[in-house]
Protein backbone atom coordinates (compact mmCIF):
# COMPACT_ATOMS: atom_id res chain seq x y z
CA UNK A 1 0.00 0.00 0.00
CA UNK A 2 1.09 3.38 -0.62
CA UNK A 3 1.52 5.32 1.90
CA UNK A 4 4.42 7.69 2.09
CA UNK A 5 4.05 11.78 0.66
CA UNK A 6 7.63 11.01 -1.38
CA UNK A 7 5.53 7.65 -2.89
CA UNK A 8 3.08 10.32 -4.06
CA UNK A 9 4.62 12.85 -5.07
CA UNK A 10 7.14 10.59 -7.38
CA UNK A 11 3.61 9.05 -9.10
CA UNK A 12 3.00 12.79 -9.68
CA UNK A 13 6.06 13.72 -11.56
CA UNK A 14 6.97 10.65 -13.18
CA UNK A 15 3.98 8.94 -13.49
CA UNK A 16 1.75 7.86 -16.49
CA UNK A 17 -1.84 8.84 -16.40
CA UNK A 18 -4.88 7.38 -17.31
CA UNK A 19 -8.34 8.59 -16.96
CA UNK A 20 -12.04 8.36 -17.34
CA UNK A 21 -15.48 9.50 -15.45
CA UNK A 22 -15.22 7.24 -13.04
CA UNK A 23 -11.83 7.16 -11.92
CA UNK A 24 -8.27 8.82 -12.56
CA UNK A 25 -5.41 5.90 -12.75
CA UNK A 26 -1.42 6.80 -12.11
CA UNK A 27 0.88 4.52 -12.55
CA UNK A 28 4.75 3.83 -12.75
CA UNK A 29 6.76 1.13 -12.71
CA UNK A 30 9.46 0.73 -9.78
CA UNK A 31 11.37 -2.41 -10.13
CA UNK A 32 10.48 -3.57 -6.66
CA UNK A 33 9.43 -7.02 -6.12
CA UNK A 34 5.72 -5.98 -5.04
CA UNK A 35 3.04 -3.65 -6.38
CA UNK A 36 1.96 -0.84 -4.24
CA UNK A 37 -1.61 0.45 -4.01
CA UNK A 38 -2.77 3.85 -3.33
CA UNK A 39 -6.04 5.04 -3.43
CA UNK A 40 -7.71 8.96 -3.04
CA UNK A 41 -11.68 9.12 -1.98
CA UNK A 42 -11.53 12.94 -1.70
CA UNK A 43 -14.82 14.60 -0.05
CA UNK A 44 -16.47 15.16 -2.97
CA UNK A 45 -17.90 11.67 -3.07
CA UNK A 46 -19.43 12.24 0.26
CA UNK A 47 -20.17 11.34 3.58
CA UNK A 48 -17.15 8.94 5.39
CA UNK A 49 -19.53 5.83 4.72
CA UNK A 50 -19.86 6.26 1.16
CA UNK A 51 -15.57 6.87 0.90
CA UNK A 52 -15.54 3.92 2.64
CA UNK A 53 -17.32 1.91 0.76
CA UNK A 54 -15.84 2.75 -2.38
CA UNK A 55 -12.70 2.06 -0.76
CA UNK A 56 -13.37 -1.24 -0.26
CA UNK A 57 -14.83 -1.75 -3.86
CA UNK A 58 -11.50 -0.62 -4.87
CA UNK A 59 -9.81 -2.79 -3.13
CA UNK A 60 -11.70 -5.73 -4.10
CA UNK A 61 -11.35 -5.04 -7.60
CA UNK A 62 -7.05 -5.09 -7.20
CA UNK A 63 -7.70 -8.29 -5.16
CA UNK A 64 -8.86 -9.42 -8.83
CA UNK A 65 -6.65 -8.09 -10.95
CA UNK A 66 -3.30 -9.09 -9.09
CA UNK A 67 -2.70 -12.26 -10.84
CA UNK A 68 -2.50 -10.00 -13.92
CA UNK A 69 -0.62 -7.23 -12.68
CA UNK A 70 3.36 -8.08 -12.71
CA UNK A 71 5.42 -7.06 -9.89
CA UNK A 72 6.89 -3.44 -9.80
CA UNK A 73 4.23 -1.03 -9.82
CA UNK A 74 3.10 1.82 -8.05
CA UNK A 75 -0.45 2.40 -8.72
CA UNK A 76 -2.74 5.61 -7.67
CA UNK A 77 -6.56 5.71 -8.51
CA UNK A 78 -7.96 8.94 -7.66
CA UNK A 79 -11.68 8.30 -7.36
CA UNK A 80 -14.46 10.96 -9.30
CA UNK A 81 -17.58 11.37 -8.08
CA UNK A 82 -19.52 9.18 -10.49
CA UNK A 83 -18.10 6.26 -8.97
CA UNK A 84 -20.75 6.64 -6.57
CA UNK A 85 -23.47 5.48 -8.41
CA UNK A 86 -21.79 2.87 -10.57
CA UNK A 87 -21.26 -1.05 -10.28
CA UNK A 88 -19.06 -3.27 -9.14
CA UNK A 89 -18.39 -4.91 -12.65
CA UNK A 90 -18.18 -1.42 -14.38
CA UNK A 91 -15.64 -0.23 -11.77
CA UNK A 92 -13.66 -3.44 -12.64
CA UNK A 93 -13.56 -2.90 -16.39
CA UNK A 94 -12.98 0.52 -16.18
CA UNK A 95 -9.79 0.03 -14.03
CA UNK A 96 -8.62 -3.14 -16.18
CA UNK A 97 -9.02 -0.81 -19.38
CA UNK A 98 -7.48 2.08 -17.69
CA UNK A 99 -4.43 -0.35 -16.66
CA UNK A 100 -4.36 -2.41 -19.69
CA UNK A 101 -3.84 1.17 -21.95
CA UNK A 102 -0.86 1.80 -19.87
CA UNK A 103 0.58 -1.20 -20.10
CA UNK A 104 0.28 -2.10 -16.64
CA UNK A 105 -2.36 -5.20 -17.40
CA UNK A 106 -1.36 -7.57 -20.69
CA UNK A 107 -3.93 -9.60 -22.28
CA UNK A 108 -7.36 -8.93 -23.56
CA UNK A 109 -8.59 -4.91 -23.24
CA UNK A 110 -12.16 -6.95 -22.28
Amino acid sequence: MLSRPGDFAALQELGKVRSDPLVVVRFRGTGLEATRLGLATGKTLGTAVVRNRVRRRLREVFRALTPEIGPGWDILVIARPAIVGADARTIAGTIRRLLHRGGVVKGNEA
